[in-house]
């Protein structure tokens, strides 16, 4: 869970990227750049691959995508198997299907410093990051990043920029295992109903973990 957490996060900051226009110039940031500005809502669809340390490669799953500024996104995981994952703002709700299981947790820093939430911030990048043309390869023009922060989530994050814009992330966490998202049929600025990130537990599943305290106070006349 800690590392599918992980790979959300991290593509969530890939996804707000606008702000590495200081840090480092060359094509891929010049796509970057043009996938960035003035976005405000990004809807797509991802297929993704974990190879452990050992070289092993576990079975690809894929699903939608959709990321809203400031702080909300939404991960569902469609093949093979359900799971979804919603950021509101407040709270990370994660859910299993086949465990008839949601855990709660507050949305803290660890989305903030993770490769999806700084396309909506453009200031953010510089920040948190260092950031590093890698020239061109697999058809792609490429973006290092490297946290700053001292007790980063992953080793680096490698972004890949098609003519469309982000193509492929590519990151290795600190365990030496290392993910590939690939991205396709992004739409960007398109009307997001409110709904997709506020979640209902289903009925009849377990909840678990830091709920939101609703208040008991009468309501006022």
């Amino acid at each position: 869970m800690k590392r599918f957490m992980l790979a959300v996060t991290a593509v969530v900051l890939a996804l707000s990227l606008g702000a590495v226009a200081q840090a480092a110039t060359g094509p891929a940031r010049a796509r970057l750049d043009a996938f960035a500005t003035g976005l405000h809502s990004l809807t797509g669809h991802f297929s993704q691959s974990l190879t452990d340390i050992n070289g092993q490669t576990s079975k690809t799953s894929s699903g939608t995508l959709a990321l809203e500024a400031p702080r909300q996104f939404r991960w569902d995981t469609l093949a093979p198997y359900k799971q979804t994952i919603v950021a509101d703002g407040s709270r990370v709700w994660t859910y299993d299907p086949d465990l008839e299981q949601v855990t709660v947790r507050v949305q803290s820093t660890e989305e903030s410093h993770s490769p999806l939430t700084v396309l909506t911030d453009l200031k953010q990048m510089d920040r948190d990051f260092k950031v590093v043309e890698q020239g061109e390869h697999d058809g792609l023009v490429w973006l290092r990043l490297t946290s700053t922060a001292k007790d980063p989530q992953f080793d680096h994050a490698d972004l890949g920029f098609d003519a469309n814009g982000l193509a492929r992330m590519t990151f290795r966490d600190q365990l030496g295992s290392t993910s590939d998202i690939r991205f396709s049929d992004w739409q960007r600025n398109v009307a997001i109903p409110p709904s997709a990130f506020n979640f209902v537990p289903p009925k009849g599943a377990d909840v678990i973990g830091d709920l939101p305290v609703i208040s008991t106070q009468p309501l006022k006349d």
